[in-house]
Parts: C-alpha cells; sequence; structure tokens
C-alpha cells in the first residue's frame, strides 16, 4: 500500500528528536513539502542537514505568543503532526502547580492553538486536511508518578474528539495515536534495564516495545486518504497491553 503527499503540505511539531524527527523524514519521503517545528535549534540544523529540503521552523511550543506567530508564519498547512510534548515525573502528594501547568501547556494548550491555527485555514480554503495528535497510552492507564502527563494525554485524547466533531463536517479529520514505551534514544536509555522492563514486557503479549517506524506508519496512515473515514479514533499502539 503506497502513501504519497504530492501537493501537500505538512507540519510536525516536536520535530527535533524521536517520532516527531523520523515523522517529518518519513513525509519528504512520501512527497510533501515539510515544516518541521522544534525548540531546539541544533536539532533542526541536523534534521536540515540529513533532508535539505525540509523548512526548519524554530519555537517554543511553551510560549504562547512565539507559537501564534511562528505558526501563522508557516502559511497553509494540509497535514498537521501535533508530537511536541513534555513529561515532569512527581509523586501525586508532591506534585506542584508549576509543573503541572508547564505539562499542560505544551502537551495540551500548544496543541489547541497549532491546530486552530492550521484548521482555520483549511476551513478558508475549503480544502480539508487531517490532523494526527500524538498522544500516549498514559491517557489509558494510570502511571506512578506521571499525574502532570497522564492528565495532559487523557485531555488530549477528548480534545482531538471534540475537533473531529467539530470539523469533520469541513473534510477535516482528527485522531490520535496512543502508543506504549517507544525505542526512541530516550527509550532506550530509560528502558535498557531488565528490571525495569520486565514488568511492563510482561503485560505486552507481543513481547516487545514499540519502535519509531511503528508509531511513524500510523501516523502515515491516518494522514492519508487511505484512512478516509477514521476520524475521532484514538488508536493504541501498544502490542495487545490493553488485553491483559
Amino acid at each position: 500500500m503506497e502513501i504519497r503527499f504530492d501537493g501537500k503540505k505538512a507540519l510536525v511539531t516536536g520535530a527535533g528528536k524521536g517520532i516527531g524527527r523520523d515523522t517529518a523524514k518519513a513525509l519528504v519521503k512520501c512527497g510533501a513539502e515539510v515544516f518541521a517545528l522544534s525548540r531546539t535549534q541544533e536539532d533542526l540544523d541536523s534534521l536540515v542537514q540529513e533532508y535539505p529540503g525540509i523548512h526548519p521552523v524554530q519555537c517554543d511550543l511553551g510560549d504562547p505568543e512565539a507559537t501564534k506567530a511562528v505558526v501563522e508564519s508557516v502559511g497553509p498547512i494540509d497535514l498537521l503532526v501535533n508530537n511536541a510534548g513534555i513529561t515532569i515525573l512527581e509523586p501525586f502528594l508532591e506534585v506542584t502547580l508549576d509543573a503541572f501547568e508547564k505539562v499542560m501547556n505544551v502537551n495540551v494548550r500548544s496543541v489547541m492553538q497549532v491546530s486552530q491555527i492550521v484548521a482555520k485555514g483549511m476551513v478558508e480554503r475549503g480544502s480539508g486536511g487531517s490532523i494526527v495528535n500524538v498522544s500516549s497510552l498514559a491517557s489509558k492507564c494510570a502511571l506512578k508518578e506521571h499525574t502532570s502527563y497522564c492528565t495532559s494525554k487523557g485531555a488530549l485524547d477528548i480534545m482531538s474528539k471534540v475537533m473531529a466533531l467539530e470539523l469533520g463536517p469541513h473534510k477535516i479529520r482528527v485522531n490520535t495515536v496512543n502508543p506504549t514505551v517507544v525505542m526512541t534514544d530516550m527509550g532506550v536509555k530509560v528502558w535498557s534495564d531488565p528490571v525495569k522492563a520486565g514488568p511492563m514486557l510482561a503485560r505486552i503479549p507481543l513481547g516487545k516495545f514499540v519502535e519509531v517506524d511503528d508509531v511513524v506508519h500510523a501516523i502515515l496512515y491516518l494522514l492519508s486518504d487511505k484512512a478516509a473515514m477514521v476520524n475521532g479514533t484514538n488508536l493504541p499502539i501498544e502490542g495487545g497491553f490493553l488485553t491483559s
């Protein structure tokens, strides 16, 4: 099944590393004109060295005013991947308002703001479009010390459904991908300890963690016309974790 995005413009947030970076590269390979947004200029510089056709967009999505100015400057977008996200780990009784607000600001507010700007353009042009929000299995099950993160991803899932409901009549589809542990560079470092990884792997019938390409391929599918009737869906990518 070939997926092509020739003539389409795509914006990927959190494109400096991990899932976002590989999604940006995959979209280029599929023919899209790609705008890669990251708060880290060095990551954008190395990405453009790999793929000179990518448009680098430097922005800290934690800053609402900067977000508005930068996303509006990008221009018309047909495909949006809201991948940027942060986490701050704290036991529930020690969660600070500052940490909670920082996580919600990036993981929920920025997605709403970026999506509003992009979707308004889609509506005005009447051409439709597709939005994929990168959520997490943490929206479906509780994780210790992840109060802020789990809450933010739960909010992201239901916000995505509201977006799908209201934007669907404008031919704009909105879906989420919800992976469990993903073997990004950071994921490998955090989950390389068998003692830590063992209990989590024991709950996954396929017996392995998610590879970055597993998530990227799902994102490409949901963005594409192959998923023309998929709207408002939270797609778990977790090897059967939720069956246990």
